[in-house]
């Protein structure tokens, strides 16, 4: 029986991973079905059937993970089967060099798209795995293979970054919520006619205050604040989409000097209550680098794994430790990895501009993955910040179709068009990239800039659309950041390792411009509008002043339809009776009272007098 190759085509957009099954109308050969996906190189993976079954067998096109050639797999990795709709895998076969045969069970991605083995034990360190499985799609069944190695995997220190405390000046307080202690936002240009309406997503740490997600609205003044325990930082702060409504995400855990960060992924309703969480899987730990939801319940997420490296080829020691940048995307029900891949055996470490390392703290980052788009035609583009490289990576083979910048680039540059330790590659409309421009560490820029560039696939060209530079200072980034496509002709750029963020129409002029404490940090900045109600009660404070002044404090933390405030007093919790009612004044209202009355309490309204909850009563 002949090896036939097969590849499946998706469609999708950013932010989703569609995988529609295939349809063909008559006979097709492996040839025209490779032309049809838009790819001349050969897919990973070998399907075995009879020529007669070559329709059959396409229907069941999957990608196995890991990827055929991946040279450090973890020796904990499920092996992953996705494909079309309703894909059943059988007689899975896994086979370790020093290991053995590997027993295991089979369970299926909530999707319907596919099923992953979960072996009964782990993979040795440096052995060679084969795998040969069963797939079926009703009556049609192809054999498919993969092989890979496993890598060793090298100590991490947890050693952190050292925060910068900087001024109790900073820090924002407030007397009905004292556990709350973000940094403060400093609005610098007030929003303009043509900006676009919402609220600011942030994650501030480092710096003043408490690390955590930080909801702002317009004025700079706090909507809702999560603070986090001890040690950790959040990073990626947005809404999303999940199961059909907005959630909020994000990423949390430990930054380390290492250069990423070890944690899990939050996914919270709009009460700000916790729904669901993302690990990493495969023995992994989440990195803050990315988290992005898919109209399908999966979730892009990335790690990183250092693993030993003989770099004797490239100059280095043969006991060399290379951190390697690692993507999956996860079933979120089932928390199962439905693919993955390494930069590692994909991307040559000759691509690298940062200089080997190894010490405790600093292994060799040398390719640094910092964003995750999927797009159209089963292909992801990547951000590797270590190369100053876009990469646009063909999810079946785990190759690059192409690449913008860097050493070795596919595209010719225009002027205007290089970038430097970039951050957050996006797919935009039109075939257009966008793209934020660190140009620092070391500095080749005076200014991180936001780009949009429009690479010409024919002619192998790349010229740029248009740029965005804050004309107020000189800010260069050193690290982090983000581009973000507003809609409307409008763009958020937010500055990563800076304070600051800047909001600009499609000319560059600036429609709004704030900043956070000083040093302090916030991965990346989103504004979308925002609802949120939460569960808890509002939180009271007063206190007693000369003869009957009562000054009364009223808060509650993430509640977005509060327009009043109306105060209760009494002579006892039973007998409490309004006596003021005042218009909602920043995140915490402040009311003057003259009553003698020892219990107070506060009532949220609504902007059409509603009430909408009660904090608990007081004794002032």
């Amino acid at each position: 029986m002949p090896t036939v190759a097969i590849q499946m085509c998706s469609r999708g957009r950013r932010g989703t991973s569609v995988r529609p099954p295939l349809a063909f109308a008559g006979p097709l050969i492996a040839g025209a079905l490779l032309s049809a996906c838009g790819s001349s190189e050969a897919p990973a993976i070998a399907v075995t059937v009879r020529t007669a079954d070559v329709v059959r067998a396409a229907a069941n096109a999957v990608t196995v993970s890991p990827l055929p050639g991946t040279i450090d797999a973890s020796a904990a990795t499920q092996i992953s089967f996705l494909g079309a709709h309703e894909t059943k895998v059988s007689d899975v076969h896994v086979v370790g060099s020093s290991s053995g045969v590997h027993a295991g069970r089979i369970e299926a991605y909530s999707t319907g798209t596919g099923e992953s083995f979960l072996p009964d034990k782990p993979f040795a360190p440096t052995e060679h795995v084969t795998v040969t499985a069963r797939v079926t799609v009703g009556a049609s069944a192809a054999t498919v293979r993969t092989s890979f190695t496993i890598g060793t995997l090298a100590p991490v220190s947890q050693a952190e970054f050292p925060n910068i405390r900087g001024s109790a000046a900073d820090i924002q307080r407030y007397v009905s919520a004292p556990s709350l202690t973000p940094s403060i936002v400093r609005v610098t240009t007030a929003a303009q006619p043509g900006a676009t309406a919402g609220d600011f997503f942030l994650a501030p740490y480092q710096g003043a205050g408490s690390p955590g997600p930080m909801i702002v609205n317009q004025s700079g003044d706090l909507v809702w604040f999560h603070p986090l325990p001890t040690g950790d930082s959040a990073t990626n702060f947005r809404p999303q989409r999940y199961d059909g409504r907005t959630v909020l995400t994000w990423w949390q855990g430990r930054v380390l000097q290492l250069g990423f960060g070890q944690g899990e992924d939050e996914i919270y309703n709009t009460s700000y209550q916790p729904i669901a969480h993302v690990s990493a899987g495969n023995g992994y730990h989440a990195d803050l680098h990315e988290f992005l939801l898919t109209p399908q319940g999966t979730a892009w997420i990335d790690a990183f794994d250092p693993v030993d490296v003989n770099l004797a080829s490239t100059g280095g020691p043969p006991d060399g430790v290379v951190t390697d940048s690692v993507i999956e995307e996860i079933d979120i029900k089932t928390g199962l990895v439905m693919w993955e891949w390494h930069a590692l055996g994909h991307i040559p470490l000759r691509d690298s501009y940062t200089p080997m390392a190894h010490t405790p703290t600093h292994y060799w980052d040398y390719a640094h993955i910092n964003s995750i788009d999927p797009s159209v035609a089963g292909q992801l583009l990547l951000s590797s910040r270590s190369t100053s490289t876009i990469f646009d990576i063909d999810m079946h083979t785990g190759g690059f179709e192409w690449r913008i910048g860097g050493k070795y680039s596919s595209f010719k540059r225009g002027p205007g068009t290089h970038f430097y330790w970039q951050h957050d590659a996006a797919w935009q409309p039109g075939g257009l990239i966008s793209v934020f421009d660190n140009g620092s560490t070391p500095p080749h820029e005076k200014q991180s800039r936001g780009l949009l560039l429009d690479p010409h696939i024919k002619t192998k060209t790349v010229t740029l659309v248009k740029q965005f530079t804050n004309p107020k200072a000189t800010l260069l980034a050193s690290s982090q950041g983000d581009l973000l496509n507003l809609g409307d002709g409008n763009w958020l750029m937010g500055y990563g390792g800076l304070p600051n963020f800047t909001e600009y129409n499609s000319s560059g002029a600036v429609l709004f411009d704030a900043t956070l404490g000083p040093d302090v940090q916030d991965f990346r900045t989103y504004i979308a509008p925002w609802s949120g109600r939460p569960t808890t009660r509002p939180a009271i404070a007063a206190e007693a002043g000369s003869d009957s002044a009562v000054t009364v404090e009223a808060s509650w933390n993430g509640a977005t339809a509060v327009g009043a405030w109306r105060v209760l007093a009494g002579s006892s919790k039973a007998s409490l009776a309004p006596v003021k009612t005042v218009v909602k004044a920043g995140f915490e209202t402040q009311i003057t009272l003259n009553t003698t009355a020892p219990y107070v309490a506060a009532t949220a309204l609504d902007a059409y007098g509603r009430a909408l909850a009660t904090s608990a009563t007081i004794h002032r």
